[in-house]
């Protein structure tokens, strides 16, 4: 009887995806560089390098340094291959953007959300996308994908289940705008997507758990744990803006009371600020700036009630790093102390010993940089497949 065999497709398929991923982590190297860190022979590297030159994913980029010999051909994977556009939809905002594969950002846009019903919204993101479609470079694959992420419950269909600060409800996104555009498009909680960029562009690059906490109009967050995200058993992890902090508190839109993100958001801060005539969370850090008391504390009062909650996900998970972005990002200067003093009376000291908090280093565009790497993972998912 015939000894089975590999699948000879199969094989190509499995190979090619190793000598990519080796040319995504480690370029610029050779092919003699790829053919030692993956253990295949040098003859199946050359074949698969030139069928992944071929196909514009991979370019000649010059000659290496030389151990003796002639001086080796360096590659690396071809960013401007195609584009992805990535979406980060708020309560009051909208901002898009246009990557390259690398996700560097080559355009952006921000728009204020005035009304928030879903087909306005849909609206409005298509607007962008129809821009960026005119804009992008010519390249060989073009849009390849788009990303977003939404404030709310997302489901594995992409369908938005529940958004309660939006008022919406099994919103079917990922279909509409895929009739709508004939691209992949994924779809995701903002909170998972800002967790996505800063972990893998931002501040939390040097951490395998750490846990991101949007901090805007509400309060979501991402979780990172073992360098992956966190989705629990049907996708919908990560809602601890709505953990009770005040166990006969106000009654929140999600239908619980107490709800962390109604004392802790940028919502909360900008009801207190009413009281003095503010408006905006620019206008209250410029009143900060000018040291004025009453702001100041407005601002040390949202800084306490966000580190109560931090030190209820450290003592839950135990994290590297708690990461916080979003909109509250902008009071770095003025909400950390208040945050730091709370965390460290609040957590168990085991956890809070090696515990570190962070602002966001991406800013307000955590999440839209996260959404846009969605698009790019899935670019190079499809490649590695053979497809």
């Amino acid at each position: 009887m015939a000894k089975p065999t590999g699948d000879p497709a199969l094989i190509k398929q499995i190979n090619t995806s190793i000598v990519l991923e080796c040319i995504l982590q480690y370029a610029p190297l050779s092919r003699a560089a790829i053919a030692q860190k993956t253990g295949l022979n040098k003859a199946t590297v050359s074949s698969l390098v030139q069928d992944l030159i071929d196909r514009q994913l991979v370019l000649e980029v010059g000659a290496g340094a030389s151990s003796g010999g002639r001086k080796p051909v360096m590659l690396m994977f071809n960013s401007r291959a195609g584009f992805a556009i990535g979406i980060d939809v708020g309560v009051n905002y909208l901002r898009s953007i246009l990557t390259d594969l690398d996700g560097t950002m080559l355009q952006q846009l921000h728009h204020p959300v005035i009304d928030c019903r879903h087909d306005a919204v849909i609206t409005a993101i298509s607007e962008c996308i129809d821009q960026f479609k005119q804009q992008a470079p010519d390249s060989p694959y073009g849009i390849i994908g788009i990303g977003v992420g939404v404030p709310g419950i997302v489901n594995e269909e992409g369908t938005v289940v529940f958004a309660p600060n939006m008022g919406w409800s099994q919103v079917e996104l990922k279909h509409a705008l895929e009739k709508l555009y004939q691209l992949p498009v994924m779809i995701d909680n903002e909170a998972n997507a800002g967790a996505l960029g800063e972990h893998i562009y931002g501040a939390g690059r040097p951490y395998r758990d750490q846990i991101y906490v949007s901090a805007g109009i509400g309060i979501g967050t991402g979780i990172v744990l073992h360098n992956k995200l966190y989705k629990g058993s049907s996708g919908f992890s990560g809602e601890l803006g709505h953990l009770s902090i005040q166990f006969d508190g106000r009654s929140c839109s999600c239908g619980n009371q107490g709800c962390w993100e109604l004392y802790a958001s940028e919502h909360a801060l900008l009801e207190a600020g009413a009281a003095y005539g503010y408006h905006d969370i620019h206008a209250m850090l410029q009143a900060a700036e000018q040291n004025k008391p009453h702001m100041r504390e407005l601002f040390h009062d949202i800084g306490t009630y966000l580190g109560i909650g931090i030190a209820n996900i450290a003592n839950i998970f135990n994290p590297e790093a708690v990461i916080i972005g979003n909109r509250m990002s902008l009071a770095a200067e003025w909400i950390r102390p208040a945050i730091e003093q709370a965390v460290s009376q609040r957590t168990l000291r085991f956890h809070h010993k090696r515990l570190l908090i962070q602002f966001a280093e991406l800013g307000e565009q955590s999440a839209v940089r996260g959404a846009a790497y969605y698009a790019i993972e899935a670019f190079w998912t499809e490649v590695k497949s053979g497809h």
